[in-house]
């Protein structure tokens, strides 16, 4: 089936209508502000500490690991020097003497080597303990802060949640009534501005939001409604103040 002309003047009220839509919804936006932005900070902040205390725990257990290696290996040391004292006592030559000597000064220098990497690992332990001190303070510090900045921002979602899913699905619908080609255009427009507005209408004599004074004549053709205008110093699509006055009154009421 042929599909139905749409003319210039249905065209710009289908964009203005979508601006007023879209504007309201940039206005719920601006209400949230950087509350989500905020909250996955935080909440990366927080994940970020815990997974630092998780690895400080699985250091402070591999420190703990090794100490009851260095203690394992300090008995087996004076086990070995009981055996070699006690071979000690049935030596036949000095030479032999000498030589478990040797064995049980090397196992007394091991017994002090493994007293200090046990002392050097419970300084490590202590030094990680104090970290995982002040990192638990700060992770109670900034879950506090997440979980403030988390319920500020589910009010202001509960609030505008509704109304905001309403729009979005109106923004749809009326979208759909606009052609690709101009739909675009006023995406790409809609992307370029700071404050978002891609239709604006004429206000005393200007667009919408700027000084510069519009020709009568091109006044006249918007007003007319027979072509889409471009306001040449703002690069927005250009629409009468009363074409957007009756808009504004309709959707108002659609939302009311």
């Amino acid at each position: 089936m042929a599909k139905k002309e749409v003319t210039v003047e249905q065209k710009l009220r289908a964009l203005y209508d979508l601006q007023l839509i879209d504007s309201r919804i940039d206005e719920i936006r601006n209400v949230r502000g950087e509350l989500p932005l905020e909250v996955e900070d935080l909440e990366d902040d927080v994940a970020g500490l815990n997974t630092r205390l998780s690895n400080l725990a699985q250091d402070i257990t591999n420190l703990d690991t090794d100490i009851s290696a260095k203690k394992l290996a300090i008995e087996e040391s004076k086990t070995l020097i009981k055996k070699y004292e006690e071979q000690q006592k049935n030596v036949r030559n000095n030479r032999e003497f000498d030589s478990l000597s040797k064995e049980v000064e090397y196992q007394e220098l091991e017994i002090q080597l493994s007293e200090k990497r046990i002392k050097e690992f419970k300084a490590k332990i202590a030094q990680k303990k104090q970290v995982v001190d002040t990192t638990k303070g700060k992770l109670t510090q900034q879950e506090n802060h997440l979980k403030a900045k988390k319920s500020e921002l589910d009010a202001i979602l509960q609030e505008t949640e509704k109304e905001e899913k309403l729009l979005h699905e109106k923004s749809e619908e009326f979208a759909q009534s606009i052609d690709a080609h101009l739909l675009t255009a006023y995406n790409r427009i809609r992307n370029k501005v700071k404050n978002g507005l891609a239709v604006v209408s004429i206000e005393r004599g200007a667009a919408g939001g700027s000084f510069f004074t519009i020709p009568p004549q091109i006044q006249l053709e918007i007003a007319n409604r027979k072509k889409i205008t471009i306001d040449e110093h703002s690069g927005r699509i250009l629409v009468d103040a009363a074409l957007a006055a009756e808009e504004k009154h309709k959707i108002d009421n659609l939302f009311a």
